[in-house]
Order: C-alpha cells, then structure tokens, then sequence
C-alpha cells in the first residue's frame, strides 16, 4: 500500500513516462510543472495549441521545448479535438488541462462520436495527506458533480474506490460524509448515504466497506465516535471521504490545504483515461502528484480490463 505522496512519485516512476497530450498548453504553471516531471521520468508530453503562445509562455519558466513535441491548432475547440484523438489513437496515454476551461474540455471529452465516454460518470477524486496522519487518504468530488443524485453518488463512490484499489487499499473504508449520524428525511444527504450503506451491503457497490451517515469527526476521532456510541471499522481508519455535494467537498479540500496544511494530488475519473485538470492556483507539486496518481490509475485499469 502507498502510504505517502512520495511513494506515490516514486512509484510513478518506475511506471513512467506517460505519453501526455497537454490541451492549450501555452500555461506557465503547466509547464512549469512539465519542466519537474519530465526529468523524473514521469511525463513525455505533446503540447498541443497555437506554438507562438507556448513558445511565450516556455520563455517566462525557462521550459525547453522540443519542437517535435509541439501540433499546431487554430484554437480551443481544435485543440480538445486533437488531444482527444492523441489518446483515441493511442499516441498519447492521459490528457491534462492547459489554458482551456474545464467545461470546454469535459464537452469534448463526453462527446458522443468523437470523445473519451467510457460508459461511467465523471467525478475528481483527489489523494491527500496531512500531517497528523501518516498515510494518504481519499476524498471526493469538489469539480465535476454539483448535486449529485444517489446514482451520481453510487459511481463516484466507484471512481473514488477504484483509485484507492490503485493505490493498494485492497478494501478501502469509505464514509459518507453529513452533518449527522441519523437518517433524517429533511436532509437528504442522509437518505442517500444510508441507501448507499444498504447497496454496498447487497453488493450493488463493492470492493470496499461503506458507512454513513457520518459527521466529519466521527471517522477522525475516536473519542468523538465512543461520545456518540458509534461502533466502526471506519473510526481513526477511514481511506475514502464521499461528501454529499460539491460545496462540502469543495471546502473540505480547501481545509485540508490552507488550515490543515495538507498535500495533495488530483484527477478526474470514469473516461477512458484519467484527466489532469488542476485550479490555476495549485502549485506545481501538486500538478506532479496528480500526473503521478493518473500514471499509476492508468496502469491499475490496464492490469484489471
């Protein structure tokens, strides 16, 4: 089992490079970011876009470009069409955002005739690790889902189960998280992580252990979880973290990173590949971890189709 970003890198590695085709990639933090994992071994990149923009932006970080890596496109539209086709054709192994909306290019890559549909709901799962805990946990989903219904919710569990098997959690502990441990039918968030315990149950969600609902420190703290008489596997031991809308999961990340001083690394799942699709304010290690988590779930679902 991976208990720490750095063995996730370091892993990676060993794995690597991943073929990555990087959409409008005239972003400075991208190829700043491209400029660490390229030496590592983690990245052979495709840039993708207008090369008088990504010349520029190269120049500003001091990333050196080779031109047999560079496609020319006329714009957004054709570039999203053309790193699509990159992985359709197998040239390239994973897909990661430039200076390109995360809309524009979640269209492209749902689109129906010539986009990366695998049959599965998107979700971000994000890795994450905080100084207190000494092992790297899970949460989900803070970018794509904004209200997601119970069958929203059943697949990203999935997604986010997947990537902890990947990660060598072999029956991850999941919560689903709420404001409270009781079903009350005025908050539906634990109406559906009730019916997400029973599908678990009964197999319909497998590969993991479920609970919830949940508060936030039940899982967190045992002694919160004996004030409460809650009796669980999950407690001090929790490896996923499902938060019941895009809001809380949002904000959780954020916690973690500005008041918990957390580290992390994330992508989107459920298309053919996984995606890199940062925030612009997220540091390049962070773009480093999430290039390392997509080459190491990428090899996962190699080894398991």
């Amino acid at each position: 089992m991976i208990r720490s970003l750095e063995e996730l890198i370091a892993l990676a590695r060993q794995l690597g490079p991943a073929k990555i085709a990087v959409i409008e990639a005239h972003d400075p933090d991208v190829l700043e970011s491209l400029a660490q994992a390229e030496p590592l071994g983690l990245a052979a990149p495709t840039l993708v876009g207008k090369p008088a923009k990504i010349e520029e932006a190269a120049r500003k970080v001091g990333y050196s470009l080779r031109p047999e890596s560079l496609i020319p496109t006329s714009g957004e539209d054709a570039s999203i069409r053309q790193g699509i086709d990159l992985v359709r054709e197998g040239r390239a192994d994973l897909l990661m955002k430039g200076k390109v909306t995360t809309a524009s290019l979640i269209r492209g890559v749902l689109d129906k005739e010539r986009g990366l549909r695998a049959g599965r709901q998107l979700s971000q799962v994000i890795v994450f690790q905080t100084p207190r805990i000494p092992r790297l946990m899970v949460m989900t989903d803070g970018a794509i889902n904004i209200a997601p219904t119970l069958e929203n919710k059943a697949e990203i569990c999935r997604n986010a189960i997947e990537v902890a098997h990947a990660l060598g959690i072999a029956e991850p502990k999941v919560v689903l998280l709420a404001a409270l441990e009781f079903v009350n039918p005025a908050m539906p968030a634990t109406v559906d992580a009730a019916a997400l315990v029973q599908m678990n149950r009964r197999g319909q969600i497998s590969g993991a252990y479920l609970e919830g609902p949940l508060a936030l420190d039940v899982p967190l703290s045992r002694f919160a979880a004996d004030r409460k008489a809650i009796s669980s596997p999950v407690v001090e031991a929790t490896d996923v973290f499902i938060a019941p809308d895009i809001e809380a999961a949002n904000i959780l990340y954020r916690a973690i990173t500005y008041f918990a001083g957390g580290q992390s690394g994330g992508i989107i799942v459920g298309a053919r590949v996984p995606l890199v699709v940062l925030s612009r304010a997220e540091p390049p290690e962070t773009k480093i971890h999430s290039i390392s988590l997509a080459l190491l779930l990428m090899h996962h679902q190699r080894q398991t189709s």
